[in-house]
C-alpha cells in the first residue's frame, strides 16, 4: 500500500525541521564539543516526552537576502515534555540555524511556551545558544527581546525559571537569563558578556579573552551571575534535572517529598566534637551539614562565589529545605557585600517557591573597612535582613558558635520571625566578640592598670564566661532550646513536621521595597 502523498510530505518536512541548519552545521557543532538544540533537549527530559510545538515556523523578514534563507523551525527548538515524570516548558536554541540568532517568530515561539508554563504552573526551561539579536531584522528582535523580558518577570515567584548557558549569550539577550531564578554554564563553551572583548578593547583599551570576561568561571567566582559552572553539557543538563528535584512545580505547591531510608532518629557522634576549643579556629560548616541531612546529599548553589556564605538544597526526612549556613573556613564566616546578596536572593527563592529554610549560624558580625562601607554594605546587608524578615516559609535556625551583634538578629532569629531556634551549647550570643567588647567597656580600666595585658586577660575571661553561651539568650526565650549537636537531624526533622501547616502573611500590598 502507497504512503499518502500529503502523509509522506509532513514526514519529510518534519525530517529538513529537525535537521536545522542542515549536515555540515551540525558537524560544525559537534566538533566544538557542542550538542545540538534537540540533542539537549532530548538528554534533558524523559524519554520519548518532548512535544515540539511550532516546528514548521519561518522568518518573515526581508531585506539583506534573508528572505531566501529560510529553516522550518527558524532559530528556536520550543515545547513541553517532562523530567522525572514532572511536567517543564523548554526552549532550545538552534546555533546551526542563523547562529541561534533571535528573530520575530524566535521570539513568539520562546513567548507562547512561557504563556503556557504560566497558565498551566510548570517550570521554564531556556537553552541559550544565540549570537544576539537578528540584526537583519532591527527593531523587530529588539522588541522580541522585551516581550520575553516582560514574561521573564511576570513569572517571577510564580514558576521556577532555570536558564542554562551552552554557548554564547551577549548583549540585551544576557538579560532574560539573569532574570530567571538559576543560570547555569558550561566550563569552556559558553560566554555572558554586555559588551564583548573587541567593543570593550575599542572604549576602553583593555585587553581580555572571552573566557576571562564572561565564561563559567568568570562568572560563578567572580561576578556571581552563574550559580552552578558544569563540566561540559552533559553534566550541566544533569544538574538541572538534579535541581528541579527539590523545586515544586510552582508557588501554590510544596516542593517534592522524597521517602528516606536514613532514620531521622539518626544521631552523629562526630558532630560532638566538630567545634574547635579555640573559638578562633575554623571548622568547615558543609561538613555539619552533610552530617545533618538525608544521605549527606546536598546540592550546593554558587559554590564558587562569596564562599563565607553556603547556600544549597537538600532533605531532612524527605523534606525538600534550602540551606544556608556561614562557612567559618573563609573570612571566619564574616558577613560582606557579596555574602548578603546571595543569601538574601536564595532565601527569597525558598520563599517564594514554599521551600523551608534551615540556617545555621556562626557569625563574627559584618565585615569592618572602608572598601566595604564605600561600597553599600549597609544597603547590602539590609537585604538579607530584608529577605529573611519578608519570608512566611517555615524557619529553622541552628546556631553552632558565633552570633554576635547585628548579624545575630539578620540570620533568622526569633526577633525576624524565626519560628524555632536551636543552640549548641558552643554557642556564644552576644553583641560582640570578647576581646572588643572588653576593650570598649573597660577601656579606662585597662589604660590605667599596672599590667594591662594581664587585666585584659582577666577581663575577656570573665566576660567569655559570663557571655559566651547560649543561656542568657535562652533565659529571655530568644533560644528554645539548646541541644547536644548530635541530635541536630531528629530535632531538625520533628521541627520541619510540626511546622508543615504553618500559614503567615505579610501586610497587603502591591509589593515591598527591597533595598536593592
Amino acid at each position: 500500500m502507497s504512503l499518502n502523498p500529503r502523509i509522506a510530505q509532513l514526514r519529510a518536512m518534519r525530517e529538513q525541521a529537525r535537521m536545522g541548519g542542515g549536515r555540515e552545521r551540525i558537524e560544525r557543532q559537534h566538533e566544538k564539543g557542542k550538542l545540538t538544540a534537540r540533542e539537549r533537549i532530548e538528554k534533558l527530559v524523559d524519554a520519548g516526552s518532548f512535544r515540539e510545538l511550532d516546528m514548521f515556523v519561518t522568518h518573515r523578514a526581508t531585506g539583506f537576502g534573508v528572505e531566501k534563507q529560510k529553516y522550518l523551525g527558524d532559530s528556536v527548538v520550543t515545547g513541553w515534555g517532562y523530567i522525572d515524570g514532572r511536567l517543564v516548558y523548554l526552549f532550545s536554541q538552534d546555533f546551526t540555524v542563523f547562529g541561534g540568532s533571535l528573530s520575530e517568530v524566535h521570539a513568539e515561539k520562546i513567548c507562547k511556551i512561557m504563556d503556557l508554563a504560566m497558565k498551566n504552573g510548570a517550570p521554564i526551561i531556556g537553552l541559550n545558544d544565540s549570537g544576539g539579536a537578528r540584526i537583519q531584522e532591527g527593531v523587530v528582535s529588539l522588541a522580541g527581546y522585551a516581550y520575553i523580558f516582560l514574561r521573564n518577570v511576570l513569572a517571577s515567584g510564580v514558576v521556577p525559571q532555570i536558564s542554562a548557558i551552552m554557548g554564547p549569550c551577549a548583549g540585551g539577550a544576557v538579560y532574560s537569563p539573569a532574570i530567571t531564578d538559576f543560570i547555569l554554564m558550561t566550563k569552556g563553551s559558553s560566554h555572558m558578556f554586555i559588551t564583548g572583548p573587541e567593543v570593550i578593547k575599542a572604549a576602553t583599551h583593555e585587553e581580555v579573552t572571552f573566557e576571562e570576561l564572561g565564561g563559567a568561571m568568570t562568572h560563578a567566582s567572580k561576578s556571581g551571575v552563574a550559580h552552578f559552572a558544569a563540566e561540559n553539557e552533559e553534566h550541566c543538563l544533569s544538574l538541572i534535572r538534579r535541581l528541579l528535584s527539590y523545586i515544586p512545580q510552582n508557588n501554590t505547591e510544596d516542593p517534592p517529598f522524597v521517602p528516606t531510608a536514613d532514620p531521622e532518629d539518626r544521631m552523629d557522634e562526630a558532630l560532638k566534637t566538630i567545634i574547635p576549643d579555640s573559638p578562633t579556629k575554623p571548622y568547615d560548616m558543609k561538613e555539619v551539614i552533610r552530617r545533618v541531612v538525608d544521605n549527606g546529599e546536598f546540592l550546593e548553589v554558587h559554590e564558587h562565589w562569596a564562599q563565607n556564605i553556603i547556600v544549597g538544597f537538600a532533605r531532612l526526612g524527605g523534606f525538600s529545605v534550602g540551606i544556608v549556613a556561614q562557612q567559618p573556613l573563609v573570612l571566619a564566616g564574616v558577613l560582606d557585600i557579596d555574602s548578603s546578596r546571595k543569601g538574601a536572593r536564595f532565601v527569597r527563592f525558598c520563599d517564594a517557591f514554599n521551600i523551608p529554610i534551615v540556617t545555621f549560624v556562626d557569625v563574627p558580625g559584618f565585615l569592618p573597612g572602608v572598601d566595604q562601607e564605600h561600597r553599600g554594605i549597609i544597603v547590602n546587608g539590609a537585604k538579607l535582613l530584608y529577605a529573611y524578615c519578608e519570608a512566611t516559609v517555615p524557619k529553622l535556625t541552628v546556631i553552632t558558635r558565633k552570633a554576635y551583634g547585628g548579624a545575630y538578629d539578620v540570620m533568622s532569629s526569633k526577633h525576624i520571625r524565626g519560628d524555632i531556634s536551636y543552640a549548641w551549647p558552643t554557642a556564644e550570643i552576644a553583641v560582640m566578640g570578647p576581646e572588643g567588647a572588653v576593650n570598649i567597656v573597660f577601656r579606662k580600666e585597662i589604660a590605667e592598670a599596672d599590667d594591662p595585658e594581664a587585666v585584659r586577660e582577666r577581663l575577656v575571661a570573665e566576660y567569655r564566661a559570663q557571655f559566651a553561651n547560649p543561656y542568657v539568650a535562652a533565659a529571655r526565650g530568644y533560644i528554645d532550646d539548646v541541644i547536644e549537636p548530635q541530635e541536630t537531624r531528629p530535632r531538625l526533622i520533628e521541627a520541619l513536621r510540626m511546622l508543615r501547616n504553618k500559614r503567615d502573611a505579610n501586610p497587603p500590598k502591591k509589593h515591598g521595597n527591597i533595598p536593592l
